[in-house]
C-alpha cells in the first residue's frame, strides 16, 4: 500500500536528517570544539561505521518483533539523541549520542521497506521502494538545507533542534497511521545467511560499497568544498543544498521508474556521475553560474544512489529483501565511512579541491563490479542453456 510507503518515507526523512544534517555544519562544529575538520567528520563517519558493523545483526535480531514497535523504538532513539545534541555537550558526549541511533538505523530502513512492499505486486515493488527512499532526497531539499541555513543565522545547535522536530513528526505518523504488524512467519537465520554464499550478491555488495565511497568522499565535505574550493559562504552553501535536493527529489522519482525497466542499466547511468562530476567541477573553476549548474547535475545523479545500490543488491537475491537490504545499508554506510575518512585525510594533506577525484577512482571500481556481475550472469545463463539442451537431447 502506498500509505505504508509514505509513512516509511516520513521516517526515512527523520533518519536521514539526523545522519546527514551534520554535513552542512561540520565547519561550525570544528570551530566550536577547536578541532580540525577531519576530526569533526568523525561525527558522520563513526555513525556510518556503527551501521556498517552492526546493521545485519541488528536486523536479524529484530526480525521477529512487531514491525510497528520496531519503527517506533528506532525513531524514539533518534529523537532523544537529537535533543541531547542540541545542548552542545562535550565532544565525547556528542560523539556518543551521534553513535547510539546508528545501531537501529538499518533496522528501521529494512522494516520500512518490508512494510511498503508487503502487500504489493512484484511489478510495483521498485516504485514503492523509491517512495520510501525519496525520504533521502526530500531531506536534502527541505530539512538538511533548512537546518544548515538556520545554523548559519543562529548557531549550529539549532540544526539538531530541526532534527528533533522531524523525528517527532515521524513518530506521530507511525503511531497514528500504521496498525500493529506482528511477524507471523519468521525465517530462520540460517536461510537468510545463505545469500552470503552467492557470488553475484557478493559482487553487488562490492559495487554498493565502491559507489557510496565514491560519492561520499566529496559529499561528506559538501560545505567545506564549496567554501574553500568555490568561495561560497555558509548561506550560499545552504542554497546549494536546497538546489541539490530539489533536483534530487525528481531524480529519485525518475530512478524508480527506470529501475522497473532495467536495474543494471539504471544503476550504471546514475553511477556515471562519479566519473562526470569531478571533471565538470574542475572545468567550472571559479565560475559561480557554472558551479550551480554542475551542482544540479550532481544532485540528479547522486540522489538515487542508496535506492540504486539497494535495488541492485536485492535483485541478486529477490527472496531475502529485509536481510539483503540491511546488508546494503551496512555496506553503503561502510562506504560513507571510508569516503569520509579518505576525504578528510585528503583535505588535511592535499586540500579539499582534490576530493572529487577520489570519487572518480572508486567510481571506476564500481563500474568494474557491474561488468563482472554481468559477465557471471551471462556465463551462468549460458551454462544452464547448454545443460538444458543436453538434457533434451538425451531424452
Amino acid at each position: 500500500m502506498k500509505k505504508y510507503a509514505y509513512i516509511g518515507c516520513l521516517g526515512f526523512l527523520a533518519v536521514i536528517t539526523t545522519e546527514f544534517g551534520i554535513i552542512g555544519i561540520l565547519p561550525q562544529v570544528a570551530e566550536h570544539y577547536h578541532i580540525s575538520i577531519d576530526k569533526a567528520g568523525y561525527l558522520l563517519s563513526a555513525f556510518a561505521l556503527v551501521i556498517a558493523l552492526t546493521g545485519p545483526f541488528m536486523t536479524l535480531l529484530a526480525s521477529g518483533f512487531d514491525r510497528k514497535r520496531v519503527m517506533l523504538m528506532a525513531i524514539s532513539i533518534f529523537l532523544i539523541t537529537s535533543v541531547v545534541s542540541s545542548f552542545s555537550p562535550p565532544f565525547w558526549l556528542l560523539m556518543l549520542v551521534r553513535v547510539l541511533p546508528a545501531f537501529l538505523q538499518p533496522v528501521y530502513i529494512a522494516t520500512a521497506l518490508s512494510i511498503a512492499v508487503s502487500q504489493a505486486d512484484k511489478q510495483r515493488e521498485n516504485e514503492l521502494m523509491s517512495i520510501v527512499f525519496s525520504g533521502v532526497t526530500i531531506a536534502m531539499v527541505t530539512t538538511v538545507p533548512f537546518a544548515t541555513f538556520l545554523a548559519s543565522l543562529l548557531s549550529w545547535e539549532y540544526s539538531f533542534m530541526v532534527q528533533a522536530v522531524v523525528n517527532v513528526l515521524a513518530l506521530a505518523g507511525i503511531y497514528f497511521v500504521l496498525p500493529p504488524m506482528p511477524v507471523t512467519e519468521k525465517r530462520s537465520h540460517g536461510s537468510q545467511l545463505k545469500i552470503l554464499t552467492k557470488p553475484t550478491f557478493i559482487i553487488s555488495t562490492a559495487m554498493n560499497f565502491f559507489m557510496i565511497t565514491a560519492w561520499f568522499s566529496t559529499y561528506s565535505y559538501f560545505a567545506e568544498y564549496l567554501n574553500k574550493a568555490k568561495g561560497m559562504d555558509s548561506t550560499m552553501v545552504s542554497y546549494m543544498l536546497f538546489v541539490f535536493g530539489v533536483i534530487g527529489v525528481f531524480a529519485n522519482w525518475v530512478a524508480g521508474k527506470m529501475l522497473n525497466k532495467n536495474i543494471a542499466k539504471t544503476t550504471a547511468f546514475f553511477l556515471s556521475g562519479t566519473i562526470l562530476i569531478p571533471i565538470l567541477l574542475n572545468f567550472s573553476d571559479g565560475n559561480t553560474v557554472a558551479t550551480i549548474i554542475v551542482i544540479g547535475i550532481w544532485g540528479f545523479l547522486y540522489s538515487p544512489s542508496f535506492l540504486n545500490a539497494s535495488t541492485y543488491m536485492i535483485s541478486s537475491v529477490p527472496d531475502s529483501l529485509e536481510f539483503a537490504n540491511s546488508l546494503a545499508t551496512s555496506f553503503g554506510n561502510l562506504g560513507v565511512t571510508l569516503g569520509t575518512t579518505v576525504g578528510g585525510w585528503i583535505i588535511i594533506t592535499k586540500g579539499v579541491g582534490y576530493n572529487p577525484w577520489i570519487g572518480f577512482v572508486f567510481g571506476v571500481l564500481a563500474f568494474l563490479m557491474i561488468g563482472f556481475r554481468s559477465f557471471l550472469e551471462t556465463r551462468t545463463a549460458s551454462v544452464e542453456t547448454n545443460y538444458s539442451n543436453k538434457t533434451e537431447d538425451c531424452a
